[in-house]
């Protein structure tokens, strides 16, 4: 026999997981020998509670190469049509300018950045935001706007709430207008009825509806298309002590007036054609901004501008105070993810355009619309309103269905409003060859467009004509140039630290690989260029990869049933609990709307409570930081006839693996109660043990973290809900929904019914390359990855919590309060401090205050590790030096840190000297420079600026 090796063993020679993996075999034996373990399976054994692990071969496909995997994608890619998108209803048809295809939506630079937590090393993200900001800031007419939501819809929602906090003398519903979006109606009812909110909807040309309203919500333009003054409904909700909200279609209002001198109070809606690619229906930054006085009731994000201490303008995330971690049951909001990545692309459309641009786009496509309303009108098929930006609802009796059918023949899809009404919108990709096709389809062949053109007036209302300038800072007319474009792009990427430069140890936010063969997918047009609400046949790729990634995910979980929809980690939980909601209410249980929370829990979730109409009730920890079951045992008897959940993260968030995780399901089912158990700590689970197996009822899964899709500067994140069979029927629905089956139920969670669809190839080609086995070593591996980092630094800085057997889960936390209090060294000055070693922070006081929380995932390799390790030692023998007298702390380089190019230049009067501030470990020629020293965060909040600053700021 020949000992040459078979082509089965090459084919199977380097398998992705070797690509995911960053420890080298070597690597892991020289990891295991530190900790004392003769094998991954070994440690695991060790680390995870035998009670919950799981002995199920999961039921997913084997692992696949690249190769193969790429061309899977394609063919599900290829098996969509996605047609022209004349639809609208919020989404349109866009081109994304190449350069910023390729150096930001497609540039690991932006979308391996995490959340600007950290400003000193997020100055271009966040130049980027307030770019963001300051575009829809300047359209809207309304001076602050937030840096991005989720969607439309739940821009809408979140509306609705802020009035209710702003305006607590109102009373009474919350009045939406008929002709608003009907996803963006749905999505409010269901926030509204989870928080007892009343609303109704009205046709608004008839004014306001009797009684007393809290606000109200006006579409402009409607969805029907038409464009009405909004002014005697502003006026009229004034009156009577209301709010009133605007949702705004921000390319026609380079036409229209905004709704700031309409005298709007909130402006909502979505960025989506600025440049964002369909994707199905997601993920798209919805945009929020508030008149003067409202913008401390502003959910999500928000940029603003401080200064640094050497005294120059910088940027930060203002009113921190606001984030759902601190404020717990008290917030208002559970937004945690944003889209930021989807926020830059579409600031930098305006960027790269311009105001004359966004001006010459819309004048186009306006004309277009105009002139296909002249055209049908001289066949007989009068639109139903003459004023009107980029959309016609025109009827047809009887005969709708049959001409959206011959439109999709050739190649467009419209809106089937009815059987006698066909709806029509135009973009900026609309061609005279898509008029043509489009009158055909009505059957109007004979179409001179060129004298229609000459004789069409534009159905623009002359009392709505924009008259207020927009985008008149400087960065929005000197980059129009492809070059001037990709130089900018540049220098904010490389302002910025992120996965493509080193490490990112966050506990709780597993930054791991997002490898290009995931990524490449969402480009492909099949995925990227869907609307929505296409046909289901057209969406038969799409259905395909859902149903298997639904189905793939319920298998890894041990839960019967998951949807996809919520495109957010908070959304899901907030969809996981209305499903208990459901649930209870169902079987006539009203009265259960108790949520227990430990008090070591992820902040989203007394939040998401909050938010689902629940009560929070606390429960202790124990002194090993654990859930202490007596004082469980104590709720939920208290609350035995109104305990609805308990929401638990397991592996906890003090990065254990409890042992009491089965009790504490069986404790809280045999008082009536669902378990929720957040799924951020998946990756220490996946392939080992299932929630739904060991008790959990729910759980909520972030895509963004264990299933590779990228934290794109703080989102898209995608959080899809998973169930046992009892709460199936519970899942969010959608009127619009490609399935029958999911058009009734409680409600749509975002306004696209599968949510952040563009981004599931990602997960998906994670999972098909990986296969059972794969994913359980990568948790093997990160869970070895992040005992070895405990075991290394354990004696400079003790690590607070373990778990089974005295190891640690996939993070540790590092306490440094006794340090901080023999020194004054604080956790923000070793963060800022490992800066200048070039690495991100670890996440800061969160679960504990005072305290470092550490993840490696499993896609850094020994020596990346290492150099974080000998960092951090490196930083403890500088306290040490704090500590000893040689310095004060206010004296110290990590006071001082982070060290820029400025501080080292010049004179120096320091007690350190440069090289040791800003080359703590010798010199580099790669080392990160970060533009600005550290920012002062409280003189932002005190002088709060949330636009572009002008130039002069910078001098």
């Amino acid at each position: 026999m020949s000992d040459h090796p078979t082509l089965r063993a090459l084919d199977e020679a380097q398998p992705f997981l070797d690509r995911h993996l960053g420890p080298r075999r070597d690597e892991v034996d020289t990891m295991l020998e530190a900790l004392g373990f003769e094998s991954l399976d070994a440690l695991m054994e060790a680390a995870v509670p035998g009670g919950i692990r799981s002995t199920v071969e999961l039921d997913l496909p084997p692992a696949a190469s690249e190769t193969i995997v790429a061309s899977e994608l394609r063919e599900r890619a290829g098996a969509n049509r996605p047609a022209e998108a004349m639809i609208g209803l919020g989404y349109h048809a866009t081109i994304t300018p190449p350069v910023l295809r390729r150096n930001v939506l497609e540039d690991p630079a932006w979308y391996t950045a995490y959340t600007p937590y950290q400003p000193e090393i997020s100055q271009g993200r966040l130049e980027a935001l307030l770019n963001f900001q300051t575009v829809v800031g300047d359209l809207t007419g309304l001076p602050t706007a937030n840096a991005s939501l989720l969607d439309e819809g739940t821009a809408a929602a979140e509306a609705m709430t802020l009035v209710r906090r702003a305006n607590r003398k109102a009373s009474g519903p919350f009045v939406v207008d008929a002709d608003a979006l009907p996803q963006t109606i749905d999505v409010v009812r269901t926030r509204a009825a989870a928080m007892g909110i009343e609303v109704g909807v009205a046709d608004l040309a008839d004014g306001l509806p009797e009684g007393e309203l809290c606000g109200v919500l006006v579409q402009y333009p409607g969805a029907s298309g038409r464009v009405r003054d909004p002014r005697p409904v502003i006026d009229a909700a004034h009156e009577r002590g209301a709010l009133a909200v605007v949702a705004a279609d921000l390319l026609a209002l380079t036409l229209l007036e905004s709704p700031g001198a309409l005298g709007a109070d909130v402006a909502v809606g979505s960025s989506q054609r600025f440049g964002v690619p369909l994707f199905y229906g997601g993920p798209h930054a919805g945009f929020m901004s508030v008149a003067a006085g409202l913008e401390r009731h502003l959910p999500g994000r928000l940029v603003g501008v401080s200064k640094d201490a050497e005294g120059r303008p910088a940027y930060r995330l203002a009113l921190q105070t606001r984030e759902q971690h601190i404020r717990r049951d008290k917030a208002t909001s559970n937004i945690c993810t944003a889209q930021v990545l989807l926020a830059v692309v579409a600031s930098m459309y305006a960027v790269h355009h311009g105001p004359d641009g966004l001006r010459t786009i819309a004048n186009r496509t306006h004309r277009y619309a105009a002139v296909l309303a002249a055209a049908l009108g001289q066949g007989g098929i009068e639109p139903e309103a003459t004023d009107f930006f980029d959309t016609l609802t025109v009827r047809v009796a009887g005969r709708a269905e049959a001409v959206v059918a011959d439109a999709r023949e050739r190649g467009i899809h419209l809106r089937l409003v009815d059987a006698d009404r066909v709806g029509i919108s135009t973009s900026e990709c609309t061609t005279r060859e898509t008029l043509t096709a489009v009158l055909a389809a009505f059957g109007l062949t004979e179409v001179d467009l060129d004298d229609l053109d000459q004789a069409t007036a534009d159905a623009i209302p002359d009392p709505l004509r924009r008259e207020t300038d927009f985008l008149t800072h400087e960065v929005f007319s000197t980059h129009h140039s492809e070059t001037e474009m990709l130089r900018y792009l540049r220098r904010l990427s490389d302002r910025d630290y992120a996965l493509d430069r080193g490490m990112i140890p966050l506990g709780s936010c597993t930054m791991k690989l997002n490898a290009t063969t995931e990524m490449e997918p969402v480009s492909l047009p099949g995925f990227a260029d869907l609307h929505p609400f296409a046909p289901a046949e057209d969406a038969e790729g799409y259905r395909r990869l859902v149903t298997e990634l639904e189905d793939w995910l319920a298998s890894v979980t041990g839960y019967d049933r998951v949807s996809i929809q919520p495109n957010a980690g908070s959304q899901g939980e907030l969809a996981g609990l209305l499903a208990i909601r459901g649930y209870h209410r169902a079987r006539g249980d009203e009265q259960r709307d108790v949520c227990l929370i430990p008090s070591s829990a992820h902040g989203t979730n007394a939040a998401s409570a909050v938010m689902a109409g629940m009560k929070v009730v606390v429960v202790k920890a124990a002194e090993d930081g654990s859930v202490d079951l007596d004082d469980l045992r104590a709720q939920c008897e208290t609350h035995r006839d109104d305990l609805a959940a308990i929401m638990v993260t397991y592996p906890s968030t003090h990065g254990a693996y409890e042992d009491g995780i089965t009790t504490l399901c069986e404790v809280v089912h045999e008082h009536g109660g669902q378990v929720y158990i957040d799924g951020a700590n998946l990756n220490a689970l996946l392939g080992h043990a299932r929630p739904g197996e060991f008790g959990g009822d729910v759980s909520h899964l972030n895509l963004h973290k264990t299933f590779c899709i990228p934290h794109g500067g703080g989102g898209p994140g995608v959080g899809p809900v998973a169930v046992r069979q009892h709460l199936a029927p519970y899942l969010p629905s959608h009127d619009l929904h490609p399935e029958p089956a999911k058009r009734e139920g409680i409600g749509p969670i975002s306004a696209a019914p599968y949510g952040s669809a563009g981004v599931l190839p990602i997960s998906w080609a994670y999972v098909r390359l990986m296969g059972a086995e794969g994913l359980a070593t990568a948790t093997s591996v990160a869970v070895l990855n992040a005992n070895y980092v405990a075991h290394r630094l354990d004696e400079h800085f003790p690590v607070l919590y373990r778990g089974h057997n005295g190891l640690v889960a996939h993070e540790c936390i590092l306490d440094l309060r006794p340090l901080t209090k023999q020194t004054g060294v604080t956790v923000d000055d070793v963060a800022k401090r490992l800066i200048d070693y070039g690495f991100h922070a670890p996440t800061m006081s969160f679960p504990v205050a005072g305290t470092l929380m550490v993840e490696p995932t499993e896609s850094e390799d020994l020596a990346e590790i290492d150099r974080f390790v000998d960092a951090m030692i490196a930083i403890r023998a500088e306290i040490d030096r704090v500590g000893a007298g040689e310095w004060s702390a206010e004296d110290s380089p990590l006071r001082h840190a982070p060290h820029t190019t400025r501080a080292v230049v010049g004179e120096w009067d320091r007690n350190y000297s440069r090289e040791l501030g800003a080359f703590p470990q010798g010199v580099d020629p790669d080392k990160y420079w970060p533009p600005v020293a550290r920012v002062d965060q409280a003189y932002g909040d005190r002088n709060l600026v949330c636009a572009c600053p002008p130039p002069e700021a910078f001098a």
